[in-house]
């Protein structure tokens, strides 16, 4: 069925016409690099540890061994590697690992594991035109505090945190937006019941190397997101793809044939 996830909803906020590059054309310049592969071995870890008790030496190794199958996978597509970066990202991700279960003890207590990247794909309401289409997602981690209140967690690897300009960054904060409604949505859920979190872990800060940043979600903002959700899938749709031009410094099609 029709779908749109965060990522692609957050291409198309980005440039229209990158959107249809990689989203429509499927056209893939960036394969991935040291950085990719040490966060998604972190993703890993916390998928696997959340709600266990597992030492230092077992979230350090589990951290190693994750971090070079990525590596692996990304040298069978031919992608190049810095050798002092991998040492360093070695020696970040073996520090960082251990502190990430603890942190999440400690700010919760006492909690129940509900999920771990769990599938959200649920209708979008209010779309004319498109009646069958949907929102496709996977929420990193659910928990269930004995308030009865439910936690939505996206774990986000970084350098030393996120300044005040990406911590206000809208489209940043609606993909917890989204989330929350469509899990609100799907499993008919309160949504002040429902607290939403960015953990940063952070790879080179000196001290609070995970920040619980806590993303609020009332009904305006909520309302303003889905309006944005259901603009970009009518753009999508209807195959007006116009070139984004503020974009163009950071994007990786700059200059190419498929961009000029």
């Amino acid at each position: 069925m029709a779908h749109i996830s965060f990522s692609e909803f957050k291409n198309w906020s980005q440039c229209p016409h990158y959107h249809k590059l990689v989203n429509i054309d499927k056209i893939k310049m960036f394969k991935g690099n040291e950085y990719t592969a040490f966060g998604t071995a972190i993703h890993d870890v916390c998928e696997v540890n959340l709600g266990s008790d597992q030492g230092k030496s077992a979230a350090e190794n589990m951290f190693v061994h994750k971090f070079l199958h990525h590596l692996g996978s990304l040298k069978e597509q031919s992608v190049k590697f810095d050798a002092k970066l991998l040492e360093d990202l070695h020696q970040q991700g073996k520090k960082l690992a251990p502190l990430i279960m603890p942190e999440v003890n400690n700010k919760f207590e006492e909690y129940e594991v509900i999920a771990t990247e769990l599938p959200i794909f649920e209708p979008i309401d209010d779309l004319v035109g498109f009646p069958n289409y949907n929102f496709k997602g996977y929420i990193d981690a659910v928990i269930k505090t004995p308030d009865g209140k439910h936690h939505l967690i996206d774990w986000k690897t970084c350098s030393w945190g996120w300044d005040m300009k990406r911590k206000t960054d809208k489209i940043v904060s609606y993909q917890l937006t989204f989330y929350k409604y469509f899990y609100c949505k799907k499993y008919n859920i309160d949504p002040s019941d429902v607290v939403t979190y960015f953990v940063l872990l952070k790879r080179t800060a000196k001290k609070d190397n995970v920040e619980f940043f806590k993303v609020s979600s009332g009904s305006k903002k909520t309302q303003n997101a889905l309006n944005l959700l259901k603009k970009s899938v009518h753009n999508i749709m209807n195959g007006i793809h116009i070139k984004n031009r503020l974009s163009c410094s950071r994007c990786e099609f700059r200059n190419t044939e498929f961009c000029t």
